[in-house]
């Protein structure tokens, strides 16, 4: 084995600058293809869930929502109904982006406990009395579209959450220690 190595090192002509930039450029180019490669088959593979404690109506739903490369629908309408408006028992759809941030979140911290809900879906007429009745509360709020959540995590200082919420830059997160938690969405990146 040797011998067959010490011959082919012979057999190797001095490699040029530009010639040992192109070889690594093609190194890089194949590299990244098997990262991108990898990446795509994180996403298809696997299980993505949630567990969730609506504080308002005391339901916990620990559901495995995304497996096998897709959604599963009774999954995601389970999502639904736990973050429904506990004021008017009205659901409404839940963007799957809000879904797989919440369980991004809670991948990164290594999460154990459920996030503790404290708004989720909200109607148009439980906005508008929040607006009426409350500071800070926007007319025309991503919690109507589905797109928004307000949350705590046992055993994670709001902060923390809302500085991994934040390096996420996957939508708006707002910081409310006063009221003890932290808003999550899935509009245009911003923070306050």
């Amino acid at each position: 084995m040797k011998h067959h190595l010490k011959n082919f090192s012979h057999t190797l002509a001095p490699i040029c600058r530009r010639g040992f930039l192109k070889l690594g450029a093609a190194l890089a180019v194949t590299s990244m293809g098997s990262s991108l490669a990898n990446a795509k088959t994180m996403q298809t593979s696997g299980e993505r869930s949630l567990l969730l404690h609506n504080l308002h109506t005391g339901e916990i739903l620990n559901t495995v929502y995304w497996a096998e490369g897709q959604y599963i629908p009774d999954a995601l309408n389970e999502i639904n109904h736990i973050l429904r408006d506990h004021r008017t028992d009205e659901s409404s759809q839940i963007d799957p982006l809000l879904v797989n941030l919440l369980h991004q979140i809670y991948t990164e911290l290594d999460a154990k406990q459920p996030f503790q809900i404290i708004s989720g879906y909200r109607s148009p007429a439980s906005n508008a009395t929040l607006v009426a009745t409350t500071a800070g509360v926007a007319k025309h709020s991503l919690h109507m579209d589905g797109k928004a959540i307000d949350i705590r995590l046992p055993g994670y200082d709001l902060r923390q959450l809302h500085q991994v919420a934040v390096a996420m830059r996957a939508g708006g997160v707002g910081y409310y220690p006063a009221s003890d938690f932290v808003h999550i969405d899935v509009g245009r990146v911003r923070t306050w």
